[in-house]
């Protein structure tokens, strides 16, 4: 079949062409978009946090008692709490991961006696733990040795304590020492006084407070409890539990707590898998939302496109007749709409392309998004080929089942 037939007929209906022409490029353009943020977003809340998650309860006590002992305190907490039957190891820690709350520090591998543009300068979270933070966080040490008791010091208002060893993850240390962090020394004002402290090892993947952040994965372990720097009634712990005793056990924690101490408030128990998903809440309402806007787009436009070919159809309803008179098939006529249609499309992904590309150009210069991978936009186009064909397959078929007789008709 000729193609400039049908480009004859559809240049006496052109509203009707750089209608849905138009309609099919915006939905590719937007289809494409959403795709891709929707991904991105599912490869983001599903990357691994480096933790225990389904095993890990964190739970903070308040005191108010007057004379409130916050050091003896967080000891008999601990005491009891490992103690527990399965628990597996518990902590102080001044944050949680995944809770977009937390505490940050510049790391740099000079002094700041060296020019900056002679320093590797990395931000890092901050975790203050004791000698048991990586077994409580369920982290993996994979250079290096773990935290020990002599490595922790007490940190208060006045006195900062000693800091000396430090771990760090696996990107913190790449970012700051390609060649191997180990035994390499780091420069943070910490201390207290801007001294250099030791990396004594590197754990394997452990995330930050900020799920946003773009250096999710650069976090650093000291050994440090913070006794009353900041409040001097309250402390946080981390606990991991053996798997399928978490719930139980957050319950018999909150229980000893109030038991073994009156003169303060167990508040705030929540497992890990609560806390991330509060943190990740927005990603997934965000894929939800794109979800619907993609199906919604894709269901309006193949409606449009069914419209649109119903109506040919029925305008043309003589001329399909007089063309099956003079011995059209069947498979003719449904070829010449089908073709007709794919014309059509094809204009509106062409256009498409350009709206595509454009679009994610002005997400990426006001929302910070990555460019769009190339292959987004040529399945996108194929997705909207394949989606009008079948669209105008019903209208194409009820056009084959014109009678001949039908030209021979005056009204």
């Amino acid at each position: 079949m000729e193609f400039r037939p049908v480009m004859n007929a559809l240049m006496r209906n052109k509203a009707g062409l750089l209608l849905i022409a138009f309609q099919v490029a915006i939905t590719l353009a937007i289809v494409c978009n959403s795709v891709f943020i929707i991904l991105q977003r599912i490869e983001k809340v599903n990357r691994p946090s480096g933790l225990d998650d389904a095993n890990i309860f964190a739970i903070a006590s308040l005191g108010y008692a007057s004379g409130y002992d916050l050091a003896g305190a967080i000891r008999e907490d601990l005491e009891m709490i490992r103690a527990l039957p399965g628990v597996v190891d518990a902590t102080t820690i001044n944050s949680v991961p995944l809770s977009n709350g937390g505490w940050s520090e510049g790391i740099s591998d000079q002094a700041d006696s060296v020019p900056e543009d002679k320093r590797r300068n990395e931000p890092s979270a901050i975790y203050m733990v004791d000698e048991h933070g990586t077994q409580a966080l369920g982290v993996r040490v994979i250079a290096g040795r773990d935290l020990n008791a002599s490595d922790v010091s007490v940190r208060g208002k006045e006195d900062k304590g000693s800091l000396a060893s430090v771990l760090v993850t696996q990107a913190l240390a790449d970012a700051l020492f390609p060649d191997g962090a180990v035994g390499k020394q780091v420069y943070t004002s910490l201390s207290g006084n801007d001294g250099a402290v030791t990396i004594v090892g590197v754990v394997e993947r452990l995330q930050a407070p900020w799920v946003g952040w773009d250096k999710v994965e650069h976090a650093m372990l000291i050994p440090q409890v913070s006794i009353g720097e900041f409040n001097d009634t309250e402390a946080r712990y981390l606990i991991r539990t053996e798997p399928g005793q978490r719930d139980t056990l957050i319950k018999a924690v909150e229980a000893r707590l109030g038991e073994i101490n009156s003169g303060r408030i167990v508040r705030e128990p929540k497992t890990l898998e609560e806390i991330r998903g509060e943190s990740y809440r927005q990603d997934r309402a965000m894929t939800i939302v794109l979800g619907t806007v993609i199906v919604a787009l894709l269901t309006v436009t193949g409606l449009g496109i069914v419209g649109m070919a119903s109506f040919w159809v029925t305008r043309r309803t003589k001329q399909i007749g007089t063309r099956r008179a003079l011995g059209a098939r069947r498979f003719d006529i449904r070829r010449y709409f089908m073709i007709e249609n794919l014309i059509v499309i094809g204009i509106g992904v062409a256009l498409g392309l350009v709206f595509t590309y454009g679009f994610n150009l002005w997400l990426m210069q006001h929302y910070e998004l990555p460019r769009l991978s190339w292959y987004y936009a040529p399945i996108g186009a194929l997705v909207v080929l394949l989606l009008g064909q079948l669209a105008v397959f019903g209208p194409a078929t009820r056009a084959t089942r014109v009678s001949p007789a039908v030209a021979t008709r005056t009204v």
